[in-house]
């Protein structure tokens, strides 16, 4: 009887947790705000004023005053690694999608922690999604360009991948039997050298 009076509170205790969980709210926010917020940082991003590199070789000072006028350009806070992390993401995303071109309408992913607005971009050589992600805060962590892959690249990419790998590892393994191999002069090396510091012991005398 124990048993069972036990059993049903750990159950009624489990349906009371997930009905926690399903009633969390999400973040709160105005959706016109942040998409305004958004396409500021996309602007100071894409417009090619200043690079990663640049904002890295700042002082603290510096990287902290040019945080505050992005803060005012665009509304949202930022930190100075998130920020540089964005510039060199955004340079990088040149190499694998082409020039930016224009991006659809915002959709937005709101949790109890995190805020995730997505946009699908068009660029010069492949589609891609503009991601941005805010905390409970609305504070701007990451943006990121995501690139979309054909299945065909993806197989490829895993491929090619794939064999780097073994090929490394294989590597790896004739480099350690190539060692190995050489541990049988070891003994001769050492007879000889022992050999050569017996000699002068055995002087002959005057």
């Amino acid at each position: 009887m124990k048993k069972k009076i036990s059993l049903l509170i750990c159950i009624l205790a489990l349906a009371f947790a997930f009905t926690g969980c399903g009633n969390a709210k999400g973040i709160q926010y105005d959706p016109e705000t942040i998409e305004q917020s958004c396409e500021q940082v996309l602007y100071v991003v894409a417009s090619g004023g200043i690079s990663g590199e640049q904002v890295s070789s700042m002082s603290d000072w510096n990287q902290g005053y040019l945080m505050a006028q992005l803060e005012s350009q665009t509304g949202v806070q930022m930190e100075a690694e998130d920020f540089i992390t964005a510039l060199q993401g955004w340079s990088a995303s040149a190499d694998e999608c082409g020039q930016y071109i224009s991006h659809g309408d915002y959709q937005f992913k709101s949790s109890s922690s995190t805020l995730t607005v997505i946009a699908p971009a068009e660029f010069s050589d492949r589609a891609a999604d503009l991601e941005f992600t805010f905390d409970e805060n609305l504070k701007l962590e990451s943006f990121t360009v995501n690139a979309n892959f054909s299945t065909g690249e993806i197989l490829k990419k895993a491929g090619l991948n794939t064999l780097l790998g073994m090929g490394t590892v294989f590597c790896v393994l004739i480099f350690m039997s190539f060692i190995i191999s050489l541990f049988k002069y070891v003994p001769a090396l050492v007879d000889r050298k022992s050999k050569k510091q017996a000699e002068p012991a055995k002087a002959a005398p005057a």
